[in-house]
């Protein structure tokens, strides 16, 4: 499982030109699973997420994460980034879990991530989505579990 996570001063997900999630300060969390995932998978990337520190403490370090800095999630489906780039020109989504089971460990992970007290915004899945933001810093990490 992956995520990609953009620290943002807003961002927007929209479908048919109709917004479906929307946050301010946060962070935006591209979500991939892949086939191999498992419940404990999903477990440690919500960890990982949401205790990141990637925002300013009072001295200007990256001390706090999300909760501590009064930020929300923005999650988005992400299948793409289950994709093996490593040869050739055209990505191979083989890596890539089941839509049944991906859906499944997206609305787990965005369950988990709510039960830690924190707001969470969400795409719609499978949908053909319109991602903006304002990117802080700019401050983005892959993270894996």
């Amino acid at each position: 499982m992956k995520a990609l996570i953009q620290r943002v001063r807003q961002a927007q997900v929209s479908v048919a030109d109709n917004s479906v999630g929307k946050i301010g300060k946060g962070l935006l969390v591209l979500l991939g699973v892949e086939q191999q995932d498992t419940t404990e998978s999903v477990a440690k990337l919500v960890h990982k997420v949401c205790h990141y520190r990637v925002f300013a403490d009072d001295n200007g370090k990256m001390n706090l994460n999300v909760q501590q800095a009064g930020g929300s999630l923005l999650v988005v489906s992400q299948f793409t980034l289950a994709a093996d780039t490593q040869s050739g020109l055209r990505p191979s989504f083989t890596p890539a879990a089941t839509p049944d089971k991906a859906l499944q460990f997206y609305q787990a992970f965005v369950e988990q991530c709510a039960a830690l007290g924190l707001t969470v915004a969400t795409g719609q899945f499978a949908a053909d989505m319109q991602v903006s933001l304002i990117n802080d810093g700019p401050v983005t990490f892959l993270l894996h579990s």
